[in-house]
């Protein structure tokens, strides 16, 4: 999700604030409906879904190495993305849909809009990568709290498994 919405930080929203109010408007509409379908929304909540699956493993796992990272990204990614979006994106987005992008009195609205729902989503885009850096952060680690061929060898010598 952090890609999608990065997108939207560096070039989508500037590409339409660069055109006339009433056309950036009429496209963001637009790609407001167009957001609200499976494959955004299966990306979007299917990966706080995932998050929330995450993070009751690493709190039943808690004496693990990975499970503060796994437990800090998944609350960054349900509070920095989920969160935001339902609380601060979706209200804003309904109230443009709302608007009539040939009335001229909605061109202040637009500009507004275009500013702090970028600012905002610089927050949704950070909290998705970061999410996705401690997860990546958590496998290795996982990986490095793995015993070695030496210390298994060592641990079935010491259980008394070792071949005869």
């Amino acid at each position: 999700m952090g890609g999608v919405f990065f997108a939207f930080s560096t070039f989508v929203m500037r590409g339409l604030a660069r055109l006339p109010a009433s056309q950036g408007m009429a496209a963001m509409q637009s790609i407001n409906v167009a957001a609200v379908r499976p494959g955004f929304m299966t990306g979007l909540f299917g990966s706080a879904a995932l998050c929330v699956g995450l993070g009751v493993h690493a709190l039943r796992h808690r004496d693990r190495a990975p499970a503060r990272l796994v437990l800090a990204a998944a609350a960054i990614y349900l509070l920095g993305t989920i969160v935001l979006t339902i609380a601060y994106h979706v209200p804003r987005n309904d109230a443009l849909a709302r608007l009539v992008p040939s009335d001229p009195a909605t061109a202040a609205y637009w500009r507004n809009y275009v500013s702090a729902w970028t600012s905002a989503n610089h927050v949704r885009t950070a909290s998705s990568l970061a999410a996705s850096l401690l997860l990546v952060l958590a496998l290795v680690q996982q990986g490095d709290d793995r015993p070695s061929d030496e210390q298994r060898a060592v641990g079935v010598r010491r259980a008394g498994f070792e071949d005869r």
